[in-house]
């Protein structure tokens, strides 16, 4: 079974140039064309917490559809972080991680039916505080760990790590393994790898890369990132 995940911060769906234009957004996703994509800064921060992608737009002009989570009517996810599965991909079930930290952050989860298959997902948007970054990814592994049958897994996000193979990375312990796909950050010259993929050690790693587009470098601050997986058949 072969599987394409990508993580993209969309800034709110506000480009370079200082547009809101969610339907550029939906235009880079189907550039990517990923089975599962995890979103982050996907809701406006006060009011409502509104989804800047509008459930319409969603239903009209992709073949995605998000992972509901049942917290806030009007938003698309928890704290901006959303999941977004391709039509057919069934849900099992889905849920939110708070995480610790002094402003609001948290990390979304889901278990999906592919192929027969039972897989889970947790997408997350981590602290800029190396400290409060190192105590998330541990409430996130021990809530991926303990919340159902054991299954190939995937951990991706925005980790505001700068640090190649250090810092709060260290938390990811063997058999996890960090992809890091490049740099993503600043999307018009990328210098950082912030965006980044986690895996159990069931998954090979059939391509693993930046998404790179004209578009892209100017619908949102982070360029996109995606990794083309394969379950091998046991």
């Amino acid at each position: 079974m072969e599987l394409t995940f990508a993580s993209y911060n969309i800034h709110k769906a506000v480009g370079l140039d200082r547009r809101r234009d969610p339907e550029r957004i939906l235009a880079v996703l189907h550039e990517i064309d990923a089975d599962v994509v995890a979103l982050q800064e996907a809701d406006r921060r006060f009011g409502r917490r509104a989804s800047v992608l509008p459930k319409d737009l969603l239903d009209d002009l992709s073949d995605y559809r998000p992972v509901r989570l049942n917290h806030r009517p009007d938003s698309l996810g928890w704290h901006g972080n959303a999941l977004l599965v391709k039509r057919g991909i069934d849900v099992i079930e889905a849920g939110v991680v708070p995480l610790p930290t002094l402003e609001p952050r948290g990390a979304v989860r889901a278990d999906l039916l592919i192929h027969g298959k039972r897989l889970r997902v947790a997408g997350m948007h981590l602290d800029l505080s190396g400290l409060r970054r190192r105590q998330q990814i541990r409430t996130i592994l021990s809530h991926v760990e303990r919340c159902g049958p054991s299954c190939p897994s995937v951990l991706l996000g925005d980790f505001n790590e700068w640090s190649l193979h250090g810092g709060s990375l260290r938390e990811f312990l063997s058999p996890w393994r960090v992809l890091a796909p490049g740099r993503s950050y600043p999307s018009r010259r990328p210098i950082a790898q912030l965006d980044r993929l986690v895996i159990s050690p069931e998954w090979q790693v059939d391509e693993l890369g930046v998404h790179h587009s004209a578009l892209a470098a100017r619908a949102s601050d982070h360029l996109p990132v995606k990794a083309r997986l394969v379950l091998p058949k046991k």
